[in-house]
């Protein structure tokens, strides 16, 4: 029996579209696209905690967003971009079925057109 929210988000899962939604990890994930980072620096430029921002990172971590690698002392954070092209391709097959289906529900409300005899 196939899983409702695997048939619905396919690969990319829900734990991606929840991290998502956080604007906070949302600027961890611009920042680290620009290059990685420790998490210190990640904390610099959020208006929280370290421990608020290491919980961010952990749900992050957990939805395969972000891996967390600790040479000595320093953590250092990088992005894992394939997770984001997964649910790239999932909203890419929602928006054309979605496209799909909303062009026939309004060419079902336009009136045929009159052929002249």
């Amino acid at each position: 029996m196939v899983n409702q929210e695997e048939s619905l988000w396919g690969e990319a899962g829900t734990e991606v579209f929840a991290a998502l939604g956080d604007p906070r990890r949302a600027l961890i994930l611009t920042l680290l696209a620009q290059r990685d980072r420790t998490v210190s620096e990640l904390a610099a430029h959020l208006p929280i905690s370290l421990p608020g921002t290491l919980k961010h990172l952990a749900v992050l971590e957990s939805a395969g967003l972000v891996n967390r690698s600790k040479t000595g002392r320093t953590v250092t954070v990088t992005l894992q971009p394939e997770r984001l092209q997964d649910a790239e391709e999932w909203l890419h097959r929602a928006r054309t079925f979605w496209a799909s289906q909303l062009g026939n529900l309004a060419r079902s409300f336009t009136p045929p057109s009159k052929e002249t005899p």
